[in-house]
């Protein structure tokens, strides 16, 4: 396996804008143990590397087995306190390209989601149509978000705020406890550090999740459905979306009637 430490060392310490010197009083070593790791003739000990992951914010495995120089600033995201490398896909012409999650991978996800060698095996394609940002596209099961149907996908761009969910859209939300869900999120972190989260099918109830157990959340972008809807779903879910659109429960409105 290619070992990148040496590489990675000299480009994230040039980014810090430090002189070996002022690197190496941080790690607590020389200026010279810092040339040697620079130039691949040593190697760094387990507690140095300990000490490189947590001042940069970088996994272990990250520094040794990716080249970082190929990343740009803005090719990392921050998740549980560690800076998690998080390239845009692009293609041979430079344009953003898509990761697709599959059916058969996606119960893996929440285990996957922080390892490049995870994401890189993923399919991508290109939608020129959506605007800037980190997209990636999810597989729909089930029939709590009708109308979208078993089998669609969902291409959400990637919340790295969580100040920045808006109550009553809907998002991807990837949980330690529950792995991927597709629902309309109600924030609550200001007053207890928690998200509701609802379906548009009203079969199935409310949930609150902490936003401590929340490890990533995809706002929707845009819906890919591989199924044709026949023209009784059409008037079905229009029907659904109307009330739900307008805030009107079936079971108040049956109440008032009565």
């Amino acid at each position: 396996m290619v070992n990148f430490i040496a590489k990675n060392i000299k480009h994230l310490r040039e980014q810090k804008e430090l002189s070996q010197e002022a690197f190496g009083e941080i790690l607590h070593i020389s200026r010279a143990q810092v040339s040697t790791f620079e130039r691949d003739c040593s190697s760094p000990s387990i507690d140095i590397l300990i000490a490189l992951s947590n001042y940069f914010k970088i996994p272990i495995d990250i520094l040794i087995k990716n080249d970082l120089t190929k990343a740009n600033t803005t090719g990392y995201i921050t998740l549980r306190n560690k800076r998690i490398l998080f390239p845009i896909t692009v293609n041979a012409d430079n344009e953003d390209l898509i990761e697709i999650v599959p059916v058969k991978a996606s119960a893996g996800y929440a285990h996957g989601y922080d390892d490049p060698e995870y994401v890189e095996q993923l399919q991508n394609i290109k939608l020129p149509f959506l605007p800037t940002g980190k997209h990636r596209a999810f597989p729909i099961k089930g029939d709590s978000m009708l109308p979208m149907k078993d089998g669609a996908f969902v291409v959400g761009r990637f919340v790295e705020d969580r100040s920045d969910i808006i109550s009553g859209k809907t998002y991807i939300v990837i949980t330690l406890n529950d792995g991927m869900v597709y629902k309309r999120v109600y924030n609550h972190i200001e007053e207890d550090n928690t998200l509701t989260l609802a379906s548009d099918n009203k079969d199935y109830l409310p949930y609150t999740v902490s936003i401590d157990e929340v490890l990533e959340i995809w706002e929707f972008a845009c819906s890919i459905n591989l199924q044709e809807y026949d023209e009784s779903e059409l008037k079905i879910s229009s029907i659904l979306n109307m009330f739900n659109t307008l805030g009107i429960e079936l079971k108040a409105l049956k109440k008032e009637i009565l």
